[in-house]
């Protein structure tokens, strides 16, 4: 076995001392929510997915670099009543036994102002997947940082209310999603 030399060891520690430890950044459930209202013969109804991960590798300092991805268990939502929320699992709607999860991974993330972010990215549901950008607005507190936007897809262009449920007047095509997603381990804002 080889030993190092004093100059050899001062070397290996001052390239461990130089590389950045940033602590790994993880989703605080109990303290985040991926919500959507659509419209049902014009009266707003409220959803919300029970199950869901995000992952983020996000450096304020350098925010062109950063990667933010999720995924939503879609058997997970919930709109108020069983019976409906049994339909939303059937093929005309999310058709969970064929596609479980929805996934959105970030293809580019830009700063457009002070804790403002604009995220470009790709969102894929029963199959098909159309580019968003989804506006996000950041925060701090003690050690928790928090992500909140929203955004409009169109359900028709993820097949989502297929078949007799393409009419727009009973239930409407646009649907705003709206997330607070709370994170650990990011750096300092």
């Amino acid at each position: 076995m080889r030993m190092l030399t004093f100059p050899a060891l001062v070397a290996l520690s001052a390239l461990f001392t130089a590389l950045p430890t940033q602590a790994q950044q993880k989703l605080v459930p109990a303290q985040s929510e991926i919500a959507f209202v659509t419209r049902q013969m014009g009266v707003p109804v409220d959803g919300k997915f029970r199950q869901f991960d995000a992952q983020m590798a996000f450096d304020p300092k350098q925010v062109a670099a950063s990667k933010i991805s999720f995924t939503i268990d879609l058997g997970s939502a919930t709109i108020g009543t069983a019976e409906t929320e049994a339909e939303l699992l059937k093929p005309d709607w999310f058709d969970t036994r064929k596609f479980p999860k929805a996934t959105f991974t970030s293809t580019g993330v830009k700063q457009v102002g002070a804790g403002k972010l604009e995220v470009a990215g790709t969102l894929s549901i029963k199959g098909r997947s159309q580019p968003v950008i989804v506006p996000m607005l950041l925060g701090q507190s003690g050690t928790f940082t928090t992500a909140t936007g929203s955004f409009t897809l169109k359900r028709l262009d993820f097949r989502i209310g297929d078949g007799d449920w393409k009419d727009t007047s009973v239930v409407a095509d646009e649907v705003q999603v709206r997330f607070k997603l709370t994170l650990t381990g990011v750096a300092a804002l």
